[in-house]
């Protein structure tokens, strides 16, 4: 019996269980021994975040090879014309190369968004705007890369769902524990 965590990471928190300087560890969170992150959320990125015992169902999570969809909102700095949001259905050249096209929209505020604490900076002659992007690989700070590359860096940044779980439900720091075969935890 594989045991999946679903997690909404705060901002500011590591994905690993020991604190580095001012970031805080998942340790603070999950009181559950034995499981570890399936992938990884930078600490000053937000959202769902997957933790598991089973290390087949941890590398079929966080493998690319398997192109588990992931679902981002994207608090950006502008406003992104249709050009920009093609540029990044199409594939966006990064330093590490050029990533897979990508699903992305604009959308309104996420419902029920929690606010971040500290707030994202705030310039009043500046707008901005949240983008859905949904990837299949996981290169380093990829979404962060990716908007800034189309001109429109990004403010704030969770993730929103992986695969079939997503982060609604969850408040900062809450999980919720999932049991069953590895395979059938990933099916929708």
């Amino acid at each position: 019996m594989s045991r999946l965590l679903l997690l909404n990471k705060p901002y500011g928190v590591l994905s690993q269980f020991t604190p580095e300087g001012r970031w805080r560890s998942l340790a603070e969170f999950i009181p559950v021994p034995g499981v570890y992150p399936a992938g990884r959320l930078d600490a000053d990125s937000e959202g769902l975040l997957l933790l598991t015992d089973d290390g087949a169902l941890q590398a079929r999570i966080a493998d690319p090879r398997f192109k588990l969809a992931k679902t981002y909102w994207a608090q950006i700095e502008g406003v992104p014309d249709e050009a920009a949001l093609e540029a990044l259905r199409r594939g966006v050249d990064l330093k590490d190369g050029r990533t897979r096209p990508a699903r992305a929209r604009l959308i309104n505020e996420p419902p029920g968004l929690w606010p971040r604490n500290p707030p994202i900076r705030y310039r009043a002659a500046i707008p901005t705007a949240w983008v859905e992007l949904t990837i299949t690989e996981g290169k380093n700070r990829q979404v962060r890369r990716m908007t800034a590359a189309v001109g429109f860096p990004t403010l704030r940044l969770i993730r929103a769902a992986i695969g079939p779980f997503a982060v609604t439900g969850l408040a900062p720091g809450e999980w919720t524990l999932r049991e069953g075969d590895g395979r059938s935890l990933l099916a929708p």
